[in-house]
């Protein structure tokens, strides 16, 4: 098998993700860049691989992945170790049900497109902006901290990395990035920090990107 190719942009938290994994799972892969900021995934050649234009998109065995939670599960089936699900279905569902808070309630309301639509369509100001992020990171990291605390063991779910940490490690970059205030999340704060001091983990950093500013 040739290097998988990582389509995506080194703010791109979904992009972020897969970085993780491919990182933790020890698989070498290029990566192309689309510049988000001024509709790089919006290329006619682009398109013509993922026609929703958005990043992730992981090229692989003849295949075309998109979606991040699709290309996550992709990656653990296709490199079984080291293992990022618990061995057993209890455990394997609250992992899955920790990635889909962020995934689909928390990620979605902040991502790039819905906020110019904020700013363009509806004339949000940065502050108004900033109070939105703020809000629905707030309202998931509220509900995330007593899972991690009840089940977590240096990590986001038990004692060593798992899809969930993958989740995790991105949406406090950009709670970081936006300025939330996270002093009320220490379970959260410490997975996060056990992850980022793992060096595959630490160089999927996105300051660390070929493409970043």
């Amino acid at each position: 098998m040739s290097a998988p190719v990582l389509h995506g942009y080194w703010r791109s938290t979904a992009s972020y993700r897969v970085r993780i994994a491919l990182g933790l799972k020890g698989v070498d892969y290029a990566q192309v860049i689309h510049d988000l900021r001024i509709g790089g995934q919006r290329d006619p050649a682009y398109l013509a691989l993922a026609p929703q234009g958005l990043v992730p998109a992981l090229e692989a065995d003849g295949l075309v992945l998109t979606q991040s939670p699709a290309i996550l599960e992709w990656i653990e089936e296709r490199w079984p170790a080291p293992v990022l699900l618990p061995a057993d279905a209890e455990g394997r569902a609250v992992v899955r049900a920790m990635a889909a808070l962020i995934g689909c309630d928390v990620h979605p309301l902040n991502n790039l497109r819905l906020l110019a639509v904020l700013r363009n369509e509806f004339g949000a100001s940065q502050a108004q902006v900033d109070a939105w992020i703020a809000r629905w990171i707030g309202d998931g990291f509220v509900a995330l901290e007593p899972q991690v605390a009840r089940h977590g063991d240096g990590f986001a779910y038990g004692e060593a990395p798992t899809l969930a940490d993958c989740y995790l490690v991105p949406q406090l970059y950009s709670a970081e990035r936006f300025g939330v205030d996270l002093t009320p999340y220490p379970a959260l704060l410490a997975a996060g920090e056990a992850m980022r001091a793992i060096p595959e983990v630490a160089a999927a950093h996105p300051s660390r990107q070929p493409d970043a500013d």
